[in-house]
């Protein structure tokens, strides 16, 4: 499983402009909300922290896979949402503001949360005695580029020229959704040799934790009397992975192709259901 260009080098380049075109949609009311009626927050952080990796360890008895691909499981199950379910969450019109709050949130918290879920993993499952750290200064940074300084910059845009923001609001939906067409067909054709075996080792079982994710956040945010906006947010940020942290984890940090093989999986099937989730919030909640 390697970078290609369209990855390692378009992606962020995409996802900086989106970034910023989603930050036009939003203004510090919209985040001063979330904070007023913290519901959504706390709703989606412990099912995102506690609840999915739960989920991941019913799953790997459920389908009982290999002591490898129950490793990578794990490890996807405890990553953070990344921007790319910010994006998601604006395409099916949900709440981004509180899709981008949980998206800092969890990012940081999991910088102490995730390499103890991998590491219990490794002992539990393989019997392995490792020690996971993740690059602190590299994580923190990459949320700063990618997340905080775009939004920013857009909404500082909204304030200054609220009419181009306004008219650009479609264009980054537009845009959003054909970068994410276009990440698939490209993740797709970097596996196309591997397919088959990929989907074969681990894809029920991670087919099943991007469902569990999706409907835990509805039920979840639902149950908690979140609205339907709130409620596609959290769902967005538990079924849309951060899947470069995993594959970052188990090809660099533990250097194992087969603990990545559920990362690499995932990071496919999201964006299907990723869509198939935003298509549906464009149906139930009505428009501008």
């Amino acid at each position: 499983m390697e970078a290609t260009p369209l990855i390692s080098i378009g992606l962020p380049i995409a996802l900086f402009i989106i970034m910023m075109g989603i930050g036009m949609t939003l203004s510090m009311r919209d985040f001063k909300l979330v904070a007023a009626y913290p519901r959504g927050i706390i709703v989606g952080t412990i099912a995102q922290i506690i609840l999915m990796p739960l989920v991941a360890v019913a799953l790997i008895a459920i389908f009982n896979v290999t002591p490898g691909i129950a490793v990578g499981l794990m490890i996807i199950a405890g990553c953070p949402g990344g921007t790319t379910s910010n994006l998601f969450v604006l395409l099916s019109r949900g709440n981004v503001a509180l899709s981008i709050v949980l998206t800092v949130l969890a990012t940081l918290i999991t910088i102490v949360t995730l390499p103890l879920l991998t590491n219990f993993a490794l002992k539990y499952y393989m019997g392995a005695e490792e020690s996971i750290t993740l690059p602190l200064d590299q994580t923190i940074g990459m949320l700063a580029v990618l997340v905080l300084l775009p939004v920013l910059s857009g909404m500082g845009i909204r304030s200054r020229y609220p009419r181009l923001a306004q008219k650009a609001e479609s264009a980054v939906s537009i845009f959003g959704g054909i970068v994410l067409a276009v990440l698939v067909v490209g993740l797709l054709f970097g596996v196309r040799d591997q397919i088959v075996d990929l989907m074969r080792q681990a894809g029920p079982a991670t087919a099943m934790l991007n469902l569990s994710g999706i409907a835990l956040g509805m039920i979840a945010s639902r149950v908690s009397g979140l609205s339907q906006r709130e409620s596609l947010a959290v769902a967005m940020e538990l079924g849309i992975k951060n899947s470069t942290i995993a594959l970052l984890i188990t090809l660099t940090l533990l250097e194992s192709s087969t603990m990545s093989i559920p990362a690499a999986v995932y990071g496919v099937i999201m964006f299907m259901f990723g869509f198939a989730l935003s298509v549906y919030g464009r149906r139930v909640i009505p428009g501008n």
